[in-house]
């Protein structure tokens, strides 16, 4: 018992037996793990996220930044604070099947967001790529994004190795409006 606390914690039924911090509830992980917004298909048609995405507004769907052949948006289920990806507009899968334009405006939004990120959060470093194919990890495998993670030292604690767990101390929508605000001007 903390020293501040006077009586004993209030007992929830049904919750198990109580066990401070050696659990953490993420519920929202749930979606992701059964499934929730992959696409039933290979193609645009297909319930492509990515597709979607760009008819909503850039609060609904997260977006931070929009370029005439590619946009940027806050991942879903961020791997760190702050995960965006680079997404081309056009339904393409591979890399290589990008247009000149397409990877010349993927790589400077690559550029910006870094800077957005340092401008926003201090980010101290970053891991950048993408998964070509599901065999190489791929959640979307048929839209092809590229994952922009800002990390900072220290930011890989017990939660990610022991736990399989991120924690996240900001909505998205909140993390959104920061970058986009921050997003440096083309």
């Amino acid at each position: 018992m903390l020293p501040c606390m006077t009586s004993e914690p209030e007992q929830q039924i049904g919750v198990g037996t109580q066990d401070a911090f050696q659990r953490l509830w993420t519920p929202h992980r749930m979606a992701y793990i059964q499934g929730e917004n992959k696409p039933t298909g290979p193609g645009a048609d297909d319930g492509c996220p990515f597709c979607s995405i760009p008819a909503k507004s850039d609060e609904d769907g997260l977006i931070v930044r929009r370029g005439a052949q590619v946009y940027a948006v806050l991942n879903l289920y961020p791997y760190n604070g702050g995960h965006l990806m680079v997404v081309p507009y056009r339904h393409v899968a591979d890399y290589t099947d990008l247009t000149e334009p397409e990877t010349a405006e993927l790589a400077a939004l690559t550029k910006q967001a870094m800077t957005a990120l340092r401008t926003a959060s201090g980010a101290q470093g970053f891991n950048i790529g993408m998964n070509q194919g599901s065999v190489a990890g791929a959640g979307i495998a048929a839209h092809l994004h590229q994952h922009i993670v800002p990390r900072w030292g220290g930011d890989t604690n017990f939660m990610p190795v022991v736990g399989h767990t991120r924690v996240l101390p900001q909505l998205l929508a909140d993390t959104r409006k920061m970058l986009a605000e921050a997003w440096p001007a083309a």
